[in-house]
């Protein structure tokens, strides 16, 4: 009775398989072995190693290279992001592109690929585990068929999995410690767990970015800014950016921000190894983000304005409220400046832009402020 409800039928079993085997041995026999045997410096120095490589090459390689195109890398680049990309046990780049491109075309309707309004486990991982009846046709990546390198990674992934994944980290290990101990270790640590904590951080994009922070550029879609996320999604966690500017090299896109993709996209522009860094004008960000912030402050003085208050209540919430429209009105002359100034293609100076981010914080502030104090007054 307890599988009554679930689609039998449509279970793919080999990736159930993998995904339940993989983490039931992080969960118990990776962390017996570090109680029992420890890890020397190779080996941590291995799964640091091996957590960066494969994590990046989904971050910077699967996602801002190859599905969004976000910049252009010499080989070096591309040969080691397939490499490290497959050993990630995420599928080959092209299965990735095809998914996460419709994700984006299609993001919180039926035939987005992980759909958060179906759940958050079915987001997170459910979508891996039932098969798509029928399987969608790849005709979303096109352009990354004539890569051959591309094809050949397709053709081989698995077996590039078990080598690079599972087969190196293990042998090495073994022959550093010259101990079949030690090889055991390579595999379950460098292996099996770093794969479970690079592909959770991986889930964790289509399921908690979708499900938790903050909307500073759209509402029109579920993807959320989360600084948390971001420090263990190598900073794909400002997910509500992405979302409006996917074809920017950048997620954090402020300078405070954590993104080390976008550094080490960068720095690789630096010796290089990449270049035709896309990124999207400050005039756009701005304007997306003073659209936001006009569309909240309606709403939060709509709100206030629509519920009926006793006299007493009014004269403590009207300066306010004036304060409010006060700013709308600031708010919507600092957007027909930004709009114009898109059209025209000018460029802001830094300090312009700094004091029109400023009075759209304040703003925002100030309206949770009324809006706290409206409720608190109905109590």
């Amino acid at each position: 009775m307890i599988f009554k409800h679930i689609p039998l039928d449509r279970v793919s079993w080999i990736t159930t398989g993998f995904l339940g085997i993989t983490l039931f041995l992080a969960l118990t026999a990776a962390p017996a072995y570090l109680i029992m045997h420890g890890m020397g410096g190779f080996m941590a120095a291995m799964f640091a190693f091996y957590m960066i490589a494969t994590g990046l090459s989904i971050t910077l390689g699967y996602h801002r290279l190859y599905s969004h195109l976000s910049f252009g890398a010499k080989w070096p680049v591309r040969f080691f992001v397939l490499i490290f990309g497959a050993a990630a046990w995420e599928n080959s780049v092209l299965n990735w592109a095809c998914d996460h491109r419709r994700h984006h075309k299609h993001v919180d309707h039926d035939d987005d690929p992980y759909n958060i309004n179906n759940g958050f486990f079915f987001a997170h991982m459910g979508w891996l585990l039932f098969k798509l009846n029928p399987e969608p046709p790849m005709d979303n990546v096109n352009d990354l068929r004539k890569d051959p390198w591309v094809r050949w990674q397709h053709k081989y992934v698995h077996l590039i999995a078990v080598l690079v994944g599972f087969v190196l980290p293990m042998v090495l290990c073994g022959l550093y410690y010259q101990s079949w101990t030690a090889a055991l270790g390579g595999l379950l640590i460098v292996g099996i767990l770093r794969t479970v904590l690079v592909q959770h951080a991986t889930f964790c994009i289509n399921s908690a970015c979708h499900y938790f922070g903050g909307q500073p550029y759209s509402t029109k879609h579920s993807a959320r800014d989360s600084w948390v996320m971001a420090l263990v999604t190598y900073g794909e966690g400002y997910h509500n950016y992405h979302h409006e500017f996917q074809h920017d090299y950048r997620n954090g896109v402020k300078p405070w921000q954590f993104d080390p993709t976008k550094w080490s996209i960068w720095l690789l522009s630096k010796i290089g190894m990449t270049y035709n860094l896309r990124r999207v004008s400050e005039a756009k960000i701005l304007l997306a983000e003073l659209t936001e912030a006009r569309r909240r402050l309606e709403h939060g003085v709509a709100f206030c304005n629509s519920k009926p208050l006793t006299d007493a209540a009014k004269v403590k919430l009207q300066a306010s409220l004036d304060y409010l429209h006060q700013k709308q009105e600031e708010l919507a002359t600092h957007y027909y400046q930004v709009q114009k100034g898109v059209t025209e293609r000018v460029e802001f100076s830094k300090s312009k832009v700094r004091a029109w981010r400023r009075d759209i914080q304040h703003s925002l502030d100030h309206l949770d402020q009324v809006v706290s104090r409206f409720r608190a007054v109905r109590a």
